[in-house]
């Protein structure tokens, strides 16, 4: 039988296994937006190119947001919205509140004027760089972790 101070012990343990004391998360920050005309610097139509960019530590004063994990935002208009097909967004940064209170995770939806926009949040260095979050060790690790000790506590 699990008590409520066991697993309230188990779940503190779990959530400090994710943390990397000492040192802040690096995440790419860029903005479609701020791209000089002509150039897709963000990877809003064109891959994100890792080499054209450096990670800033989410905790320094380079940072334009701080943070304790990375986000990646993108929008992205219905086709037909302007004459040369759809227009896209994107925006990558660091973040310190996800809407839905979890990192490891993209959100998507679409707004009542028919924009596409999906917000994804990651917890390891520069995981703000490719279209998909991938599971951390760390992640992997504390759900085994998690079945493990429910069973058995």
């Amino acid at each position: 039988m699990c008590t409520n101070s066991s697993l309230l012990l188990y779940l503190l343990l779990s959530i400090i296994s994710l943390v990397k004391l000492g040192e802040s998360v690096r995440c790419y920050q860029c903005s479609s937006n701020e791209d000089p005309k002509g150039q897709d610097n963000c990877g809003a139509y064109r891959k994100f190119d890792e080499r054209e960019h450096v990670a800033v530590e989410c905790g320094s004063e380079e940072s334009h947001m701080p943070g304790l994990f990375c986000m990646k935002v993108t929008q992205q208009s219905p086709k037909g919205y302007i004459w040369d097909g759809r227009w896209r967004q994107v925006i990558r940064r660091c973040a310190s509140v996800a809407d839905t209170g979890v990192t490891g995770v993209c959100n998507w939806g679409v707004y009542e004027n028919g924009i596409y926009w999906e917000e994804c949040y990651c917890v390891e260095d520069k995981c703000n760089s490719s279209v998909t979050n991938n599971l951390s060790f760390g992640s992997i690790v504390t759900a085994i972790l998690m079945l493990i000790g429910y069973r058995f506590l």
